[in-house]
């Protein structure tokens, strides 16, 4: 089948050259990055931290690269010197930058004012490198009062030892990688029965609960060594920091990498995936406990026992969260779901309800720190990944699995030293689990809407920082960007979609997640915020839409995000995938009051459903389930959505997206086990019909691919930002890393933006032309570093 989209080859030209032969790979030299060093000579058994919390150096490096032409591949931001942060360890370098994925596929011709947008863009980011350049002109001079971007501060919060490798991988790996600082904190010591053995020892094998918490300690560091050095055996220091909730936690501090740093909380693991565990912090949680033990390793620096309320482990994750001041949050499910037939949970409550502590740590400390930068949250899926079609191609997935067969110390060889034993015994037997070292996926921000413009080709951007939705926004097509601006309203969940209303006004939809000392006060509600007039700064108020699901107890609050479009007789419309993993939805009526929540119908259906309208103005809506794709189409707008159909489509990786077109709504998404880009056409004469399914290559990668006009983007293999420059062209690599999903639209006729929000929680933007030899402006930030509101 021959590329869909405009301008590509067709079915009688030359064939465009494969992508994975001919990519391009950029390669932008890091430069290092020196920050002071903290000494840490302090004995395995005192209560002081590792060093002072020091003020960074910013080094004066700088990597941008003047636009090229449009054939040459695209640098990416300036070089990052070292945030002014309080950190334990100090980082000693950072050795390179992190990449995505870019596909440009050019149409026709371009106007004065587009070509003015990409050199102004141009000029922005030329005055962040060379500030002195007397042509660099007005947006130049702004910009150059600013400093290089942060590389962004990664800390994630696990419940226990394996779930950072098992769920958070190869995420984890690119951090490390790149150069970022990356602190893992885990919450319990993953005790278990205390055998370390796999299932032909286990009934030979003593239980000690101790000794297996510290083999499953040997193991994590051996992985992250082996991630960041090469070598398993690269040395640690380790050290007790008291927490702020009265107990005492160990930290390690790999010497020839100190900005990657481990912390163990060490209370007691629920021992069970479902079943009822006071002892636990689902226990603790809902109150059926008072205090939470801890379990020690045997070999941790720390030898006085503790215990800590359910306020002393928000206290504690607190205190974690205001010493390395991270940039990007990563964290479990919080509301992961039951599993229809047996109601159980489809995740580790320790996972689930770990999440439900960091939750509430990040949101005591959003509203109690004020002396920090902005943070992003990204949240990841569970066990769920086992069930779903593979997202990492053979050699990410390969990657992964390396680095827990070295987690489950496979040859047994003895390199760390300690009788406890080097690694995860009961792993070895499986590494791979069940199958989750086959994907990765997001259980939130994925949407690729967050992104859109106005009447006036303005640019307006919705992510959530700090809990709560923050906004930028360009005045008109070449005009300043401003932002972000926190929007009033805390407690909302990575993830933000965007439709235009028939008056021109933007309305914000998300979920709100709102918690209090009772299990039952833990909800989570559709909500949106509209735009006071068109082209206004201000919103109104965040209105609930509130929620399919009757309890958290029922379905854990799980919810998707809304997909939201507009039809084309002017009536909006939400639809969310239910915790019974059906289709549900709202629409606005001509009076402006909201239906009630619809059951529309669909089973099985996994993440996030899509909407896009097509050239008609009837609605289309379609979600994922784990072996095809099934959609809804409206006859005609205004009227109710028909019934559920298949498509007929083959399985596909989580998420999906669906951009609207005169023809029909083109759907876009992953090939399994792959990461190939693929499209099909979805249109609605006679009700839902499906053609034209295309692999568009790629270079791999995983994740949510945004489409506008004719650019798709999307993560690449290795995290890296990558590119294809006119049909046909091969792909190329920019270097730049990001939380969640990327976002693009068009402005005007002629040009298209997009926009990520890097992992130092800053919005990054670039555009092109739609030319036969349009390229991607290098990318530029908004606003200043983020160093703290």
């Amino acid at each position: 089948m021959p590329d869909p989209r405009p301008g590509a080859p067709s079915a009688t030209s030359a064939a465009p050259p494969d992508p994975r032969t001919t990519a391009r790979p950029g390669s932008p030299a890091a430069a290092a990055l020196p920050g002071p060093r903290t000494d840490t000579q302090s004995s395995p058994d005192t209560d002081a931290l590792p060093g002072p919390r020091t003020a960074a150096r910013p080094s004066s490096g700088a990597d941008a690269q003047p636009c090229p032409g449009p054939d040459a591949a695209q640098a990416g931001p300036a070089a990052r010197p070292d945030a002014d942060v309080r950190l334990g360890p100090r980082p000693a370098r950072r050795d390179r930058h992190r990449h995505r994925l870019v596909k440009v596929v050019a149409l026709c011709a371009a106007t004065a004012a587009g070509g003015m947008l990409v050199l102004r863009g141009n000029e922005a980011l030329a005055g962040l490198v060379s500030p002195a350049s007397p042509d660099a002109g007005p947006l130049a001079a702004a910009a150059a009062t600013h400093e290089s971007p942060d590389p962004g501060r990664v800390l994630q919060i696990v419940a226990h030892p394996d779930d950072d490798l098992y769920f958070m991988n190869p995420d984890l790996r690119y951090s490390i990688t790149a150069g970022h600082p990356v602190t893992s904190v885990y919450l319990t010591s993953g005790e278990a029965d205390g055998i370390n053995a796999g299932a032909a020892k286990t009934a030979s094998t003593t239980p000690d609960k101790p000794a297996y918490a510290e083999a499953r300690q040997n193991g994590i560091r051996a992985a992250y060594a082996k991630m960041a050095t090469g070598d398993r055996r690269s040395a640690w220091k380790r050290t007790v920091i008291p927490t702020d909730g009265g107990g005492r936690a160990e930290l390690d501090v790999l010497v020839a990498r100190p900005e990657v740093n481990l912390v163990w909380l060490q209370m007691r693991e629920a021992g069970n995936v479902y079943a009822d565990r006071p002892d636990s912090l689902h226990g603790l949680w809902d109150g059926r406990v008072e205090r939470l033990e801890s379990v020690l390793a045997s070999g941790t620096p720390v030898r006085q026992p503790y215990t800590y309320t359910r306020e002393q482990v928000v206290r504690t994750l607190l205190g974690v969260l205001e010493r390395y001041r991270p940039t990007t949050v990563r964290l479990q499910d919080p509301t992961p779901g039951r599993h229809a037939d047996t109601r159980r949970y489809t995740d580790h409550q320790d996972h689930m309800y770990g999440a439900r502590f960091a939750q509430a740590a990040l949101a005591a400390y959003a509203k109690e720190v004020k002396d920090r930068p902005h943070f992003a949250v990204q949240n990841y899926l569970g066990y769920l990944n086992g069930s779903l079609p593979s997202s990492l191609d053979p050699v990410e997935a390969g990657e992964k699995l390396d680095i827990l067969d070295t987690y489950a110390w496979l040859d047994q060889s003895d390199h760390c030293g300690s009788e406890a034993g080097c690694g995860d015994l009961k792993v070895a037997d499986h590494p791979a689990g069940n199958n989750w070292t086959r994907s990765i996926n997001y259980a939130r921000g994925t949407s690729t809407s967050w992104l859109t413009s106005d009447r006036d080709h303005g640019l307006w951007a919705f992510k959530v920082l700090d809990g709560q939705v923050a906004v930028w926004h360009r005045a008109g097509l070449i005009g300043a960007w401003s932002g972000p601006r926190l929007l009033p309203g805390t407690g909302m969940d990575p993830g933000i979609s965007t439709a235009t209303l028939p008056d021109g006004r933007i309305a914000a939809f998300g979920t709100r997640t709102s918690f209090g000392a009772r299990p039952a006060d833990y909800t989570r509600e559709v909500v949106l915020a509209v735009q006071r007039a068109p082209g206004s700064e201000e919103f109104g108020p965040w209105e609930s839409l509130g929620t399919p699901e009757t309890a958290d107890e029922e379905w854990t609050s799980d919810i998707s995000a809304p997909a939201v479009s507009v039809d084309g007789a002017g009536q909006p419309a939400v639809y969310v995938r239910d915790g019974a993993h059906t289709l549900r939805g709202r629409v606005r009526a001509a009076d402006g009051g909201w239906g009630p929540w619809l059951r529309l119908g669909g089973d099985g259906l996994t993440g996030n459903p899509v909407t896009a309208v097509d050239g008609a103005g009837r609605r289309v809506v379609l979600a994922g389930t784990a072996r095809t794709v099934v959609g809804w189409v409206q006859p005609r707008p205004g009227a109710p959505l028909g019934p559920v159909t298949g498509t007929g489509l083959p399985d596909t990786a989580l998420p999906l997206t669906a951009q609207g077109g005169p023809t029909g709504v083109r759907l876009w998404f992953r090939k399994p086990g792959s990461g190939n880009v693929r499209t099909a056409l979805v249109t609605a004469d006679g009700g839902l019909r499906v053609s034209g399914l295309t692999d568009l290559g790629g270079l791999s990668g995983f994740g949510a691919v945004t489409a506008s006009g004719h650019l798709l983007a999307g993560r690449a293999a290795g995290g890296q930002l990558g590119s294809e420059v006119g049909p046909g062209r091969p792909w190329e690599r920019s270097p730049l890393m990001f939380v969640g999903s990327p976002s693009s639209t068009t402005t005007g006729r002629n040009m298209v933006s997009l926009a990520v929000v890097g992992l130092d929680a800053r919005l990054y933007v670039t555009s092109s032309q739609d030319a036969p030899d349009a390229y991607l402006a290098p990318w530029q930030p908004v606003g200043p570093r983020n160093t703290g509101p």
